[in-house]
C-alpha cells in the first residue's frame, strides 16, 4: 500500500479543505432535489420501461440543453454511461443529436429499445393476438419440473410456478417468433418489465430478498400483467412522438467502455456532456440485474455475472474487487498530473486499509477507491478529447464515506478535471443524504450530498 507522510494523521475531511478548496453553490432550480433519483422518469412515457434505480431525472437534461442553448438538428451531446438511455431519450425528444457508451450489454438493449419509436404496432399487437390463448394446461408437478431445469433457485423463489410458467411460455414464443430483432427486442423488454411487478418476492432495489411474500402480486397473472404492459407501451410510443420534436436527429447509441472511446468518436466533436458516473458506493450494477438476466437465460450464477458484467464496468462495488489482482494502484498519469489529488487520495486509501483490518467484513474500499478514480481519470481524459472547446461536461456525483473516510467524490473529479486541461469547475448542490445513518455508529455521521459537478473546456 501507498507511504504516506505526515499529512496522513489528518482526517481526509482535514485534508479536503486544504488541498481541495471549491466555491459550492445551490442549484437555482426549484425541484432540483429529485435531479439525481429516477422519479421523474418514472411519471414519464417511454423513461419508465424499465426501472432503473441508479438513474437520473430527464428534466436535469432538458435543463441543461436549454441552459447552454444546444441547437434541434446540429448539436450534439455525450453520456459516457448512457444506462438506460436518459440522456438521450431526452435528446430525441427534443430534436438534439446524441452520442451514448454503456458498457453493461443487458442495460445497453434496454436504452436501444427505448430510442426506436418506428416500431409496427400491428406486428406486436398480433403476435400478443396469437398467443393469447395459447397456454396448455399442465399438471402442477411436470410444471414445476419444467421450471426447475430452467431456471436457478432463486427464480423458482421469486414467482408463483403458474406465473412462472406463463412467463417463460411468452419468451420462449418472442424468442421463435421469427419476427425482425427490433420487434423481439421491444416484446422482451415489455417482459423484463413486468418481472418486478408479478414477483411474489419482496424484491428490494437494487438486490432481491425473497424471503419475504409480497401480497399484491400474488392475485396478479403473467400474461394478463405482459399484455396490458405491451399495450402501455405502444400507448406511449404514440404519446412521446407527438410531443417530441419534429426536426430529425441522429443517436449513435456503443455498447463499449467510455475509458477509451477513442475508434468511435472524433475529437472535439460533442458540443455538451451530460452524465452521471457510478456514485464511489458500493453499488453492484451486476447484481442490479440478476433476476433478470436469470430469467432471460443470459446468467445462471455468480460467475457469468461477474464474467460477463462485472469484468467490463469501471470500479464502483468491492465484489469487484480481487486483492490478490496487481492492478489496484495508482494510474501513472493520476499520479504524474494531478499530485494533490493522489496526495489526498493515497492519504484516504492507507486509511482505509487500516480500517478495514478492523471491520467484520473487511471489505476492499481501499482497493475500489483507487480503481475508481482511476476509471474516472482515463473517462475525464476521453471526455476531454472529445468536447469542443468553449463547452461544458456535467456530472451528477455523490460523495461517500466508506467506513467513515469521507471521499469528496465532486470536489475530487472537478480537480482532476482541472489538472488534465479543463479551465474550470463549479459544484451545485442538489440536495443532501445519509442523514438516516446518523443513528448508527457503525456506519458514519457524515452528512453527504448530491451535486453536478460543471466543467468548462
Amino acid at each position: 500500500m501507498h507511504k504516506t507522510d505526515d499529512k496522513s494523521e489528518m482526517s481526509s475531511c482535514e485534508q479536503s479543505e486544504i488541498d481541495l478548496n471549491v466555491n459550492v453553490n445551490e442549484v437555482e432550480v426549484t425541484d432540483k432535489s429529485e435531479w439525481g433519483t429516477f422519479k421523474d422518469s418514472l411519471k414519464s412515457p417511454v423513461h419508465n420501461w424499465f426501472t432503473y434505480p441508479a438513474g437520473f431525472s430527464y428534466k436535469a437534461v432538458q435543463h441543461c440543453i436549454e441552459t447552454y442553448g444546444l441547437r434541434a438538428g446540429t448539436s450534439v451531446i455525450y453520456d459516457p454511461f448512457m444506462g438506460s438511455g436518459t440522456t438521450n431519450l431526452t435528446a430525441k425528444t427534443m430534436g438534439i443529436n446524441s452520442v451514448g457508451v454503456e458498457a453493461h450489454p443487458f442495460v445497453f438493449r434496454i436504452a436501444q429499445c427505448k430510442m426506436n419509436w418506428d416500431i409496427d404496432s400491428a406486428k406486436i399487437v398480433q403476435f400478443i393476438s396469437d398467443i393469447d390463448s395459447d397456454y396448455k394446461v399442465i399438471n402442477e408437478n411436470d410444471m414445476i419440473g419444467e421450471l426447475t431445469k430452467e431456471f436457478p433457485e432463486l427464480i423458482m423463489k421469486c414467482f408463483l410456478p403458474s406465473t412462472l410458467y406463463e412467463l417463460l411460455h411468452t419468451r420462449n414464443r418472442i424468442n421463435s417468433s421469427g419476427l425482425d430483432i427490433e420487434h423481439q427486442n421491444f416484446l422482451i423488454t415489455a417482459l423484463i418489465g413486468t418481472l418486478r411487478v408479478v414477483s411474489i418476492a419482496a424484491t428490494g432495489w437494487p438486490y432481491i430478498a425473497p424471503k419475504k411474500i409480497k401480497v399484491t402480486s400474488l392475485s396478479r397473472k403473467g400474461f394478463g400483467t405482459y399484455k396490458n404492459h405491451v399495450l402501455q407501451m405502444l400507448d406511449d410510443i404514440a404519446k412521446i412522438r407527438k410531443t417530441s420534436c419534429l426536426i430529425n436527429s441522429n443517436h449513435s447509441l456503443i455498447c463499449g467502455d467510455s475509458r477509451d472511446t477513442s475508434s468511435c468518436i472524433d475529437n472535439e466533436s460533442i458540443d455538451l456532456i451530460f452524465t452521471s458516473p457510478p456514485y464511489l458506493n458500493n453499488f453492484d450494477y451486476a447484481d442490479r440485474t440478476r433476476l433478470e438476466m436469470y430469467f432471460t437465460g443470459e446468467a445462471k450464477n455468480w460467475g457469468d455475472l461477474s464474467t460477463k458484467i462485472r469484468s467490463k464496468l469501471m470500479t464502483s462495488a468491492t465484489t469487484q474487487i480481487n486483492r490478490s489482482d496487481s492492478k489496484y494502484v495508482f494510474h501513472r498519469g493520476l499520479i504524474d498530473e494531478c499530485p494533490d489529488v493522489y496526495e489526498f487520495l493515497a492519504n484516504a486509501v492507507h486509511e482505509l486499509s487500516q480500517k478495514r483490518l478492523t471491520k467484520g467484513g473487511k471489505k476492499s474500499y481501499d482497493l475500489m477507491v483507487i480503481g475508481y478514480f482511476n476509471d474516472m481519470y482515463r473517462i475525464l481524459k476521453e471526455n476531454y478529447r472529445v468536447l469542443k472547446t468553449g463547452s461544458t461536461a456535467s456530472y451528477v456525483l455523490g460523495d461517500s464515506a466508506p467506513y467513515g473516510v469521507h471521499i469528496p467524490t465532486d470536489i475530487v473529479i472537478g480537480n482532476i478535471g482541472k489538472y488534465i486541461g479543463f479551465s474550470d469547475y463549479e459544484i451545485k448542490v442538489l440536495r443532501t443524504r445519509g442523514g438516516k445513518w446518523a443513528a448508527n455508529p457503525q456506519r458514519h455521521s457524515v452528512m453527504l450530498r448530491e451535486t453536478i459537478v460543471v466543467l468548462k473546456k
